[in-house]
């Protein structure tokens, strides 16, 4: 991911911050105690988390986890590489780590997943949210540096690999897909504005309560919740 259109997008998603808090109801009851944030960026879900746990959290870019992070009241911020498994603490475990839109910017994706299952304690549970339908791939991907989106079997099947329980899948965002497939392999647009979030925001809480009764076919996300073997 560029920094620029990287933080242009999460300072674009900090404008939907009810989409956000929607996205954290669907995985909270699996989040207590020590939980690991992998990736934080500035801070649009940090803040959310600490309301269930004490939260560390991790960003690669060292400007993110500086004068940029939102939340470094209430998270113990700092450096960390999930690839490389070089962080600012020493030796933690976590009950919980959350990795949200972050695993498709790693190039190494299934030794990023294995450094992950060595930090969670013995029932430890993952909470994965990753950018879904190899079809939508498009250039808002390419900008932000995606090296994939993933296919629900293809991820189930990584993630046994390596050790993990899946517990549940769930698509999220069909409103978003549509907007995602028009503005990236349509229009060829290469950033997600705040213009299209404001949008986002007028049409999409109408969309989400159906999603709240059933899962869509198609969605820009998927929620993955995996424990240690």
């Amino acid at each position: 991911m560029s920094d620029t259109s990287g933080l242009q997008t999460l300072e674009s998603m900090s404008q939907a911050d009810w989409y956000n808090q929607w996205s954290v109801s669907k995985f909270q009851k699996y989040l207590e105690g020590k939980i690991l944030e992998v990736g934080c960026g500035i801070g649009n879900f940090t803040r959310k988390l600490s309301d269930f746990g004490e939260v560390y959290a991790i960003d690669i870019n060292k400007e993110y986890v500086g004068k940029k992070n939102r939340s470094s009241e209430v998270a113990r911020i700092g450096y960390g590489d999930i690839e490389s498994g070089k962080y600012f603490f020493n030796k933690k475990t976590f009950d919980c780590i959350v990795c949200l839109n972050v695993l498709e910017h790693i190039k190494d994706d299934e030794k990023a997943l294995k450094n992950m299952k060595s930090l969670l304690n013995s029932n430890g549970v993952l909470i994965l949210l990753i950018p879904t339908q190899k079809f939508l791939y498009g250039e808002i991907d390419k900008k932000l540096g995606h090296h994939r989106r993933y296919e629900k079997q293809d991820l189930l099947e990584k993630l046994d690999r390596i050790g993990f329980k899946v517990l549940s899948t769930r698509r999220l965002n069909f409103l978003g897909a549509i907007g995602w497939f028009i503005a990236g392999k349509v229009l060829k647009n290469a950033y997600v504005t705040k213009n299209k979030i404001k949008l986002f925001n007028l049409f999409a809480p109408l969309s989400l309560r159906f999603e709240d009764l059933m899962e869509p076919l198609i969605g820009t996300s998927l929620l993955v919740i995996a424990k240690k073997k």
